[in-house]
This record gives structure tokens, sequence and C-alpha cells, in this order.
């Protein structure tokens, strides 16, 4: 798999997953690891426009058995759950992406920081 970068400001949800799309294409990814992926990007790049004052960058690279997805923002304080009532809307992405993933990594800067998710892949059509 290439990796895929796109350092630009304001990217959003669309354009992340159609990177996703494309950098895990010519893999032969399984169904349930390519929508679990999707996921994650759609949660990390969420977070960081709703939380963190928009995505700063973006990118996905290829491990043996793994993907990493990294998503820069502008904000340096690390993500939380913030135990939200099941009741009520939202506070689940931090810890869908915790659930997905098998590793995160959160880099903190002092303009911002940068959350690498690791998903371990599968290589069947499941």
């Amino acid at each position: 798999m290439p990796e895929l970068e796109r350092r630009m400001a304001g990217l959003g949800c669309g354009d992340a997953r159609q990177v996703a799309r494309e950098a895990l294409a010519g893999v032969g990814v399984g169904q349930r690891a390519l929508d679990d992926a999707l996921t994650v990007v759609t949660e990390l790049v969420t977070n960081a426009i709703r939380h963190a004052g928009g995505v700063t960058g973006f990118r996905i690279r290829s491990l043996p058995g793994a993907v990493a997805i990294e998503v820069s923002d502008a904000y340096p304080l690390m993500p939380c759950s913030p135990g939200t009532p099941a009741s009520v809307p939202g506070g689940f992405g931090w810890v869908l992406v915790r659930r997905l993933t098998s590793r995160t990594d959160i880099r903190s800067r002092h303009d911002g920081k940068t959350i690498t998710a690791y998903l371990p892949l599968t290589t069947s059509a499941t």
C-alpha cells in the first residue's frame, strides 16, 4: 500500500474517507477491516473538527499486518471520554476508536497533537 498523505487545513470526513479507501483498495483488505478503518477515520476527523479546531494533517501508512491512521489537529490537550450516559447523543467517538484499534498513540506539540490509531488488518473477503 502506498503511503498517502494530505496535509491541508480543512480536510473533511468525506475526503479523509476517500483517501483511506484509495490507500486500502490495492491491499486486499477484508470488508470488516475496511469498515473499521473508515469508522476510525470518521471518528478521528470528526473529533478534530468538532473539538480541536480542525484537521491540520492526515496520513495513512502500511505496517506489517496493520494500518496506521494519523490525524493531526491544532489543540494540544488529550482526548477524553466524558462518561456521557447512553441516553445522551455524542461522546462515544474516542471510546469507539479505542475499541476498534490495537493501539493509539498521542503526540502533543505546542501547536496541537497527532493521534495515531493502529488497526490490525485481515486480508480476507469477510
